[in-house]
């Protein structure tokens, strides 16, 4: 009787844990770059920007006289 089991064991379709198993799949990431940009040029970018920001708001206030710098009073 269990000689037919174990017959049966070796004959199902179903993979043995003792077989070889598949070489792992190999999953490329892609790499996702805003515009093109390297994390480099982004960075340039944005402090470029962020210093633009700073200097147009001095602009207007100095151009409102909202401030005024001590040289010129």
């Amino acid at each position: 009787m269990f000689e037919d089991f174990r017959k049966q064991i070796d004959n199902s379709s179903f993979p043995n844990e003792d077989q070889d198993e598949a070489p792992p799949v190999e999953i490329f990431k892609e790499e996702r770059h805003f515009l093109g940009m390297t994390p480099v040029q982004r960075f340039i970018v944005s402090f470029m920007l962020l210093l633009m920001t700073i200097i147009l708001g001095i602009l207007f206030l100095l151009v409102t006289s909202k401030i005024a710098p001590p040289f010129f009073s």
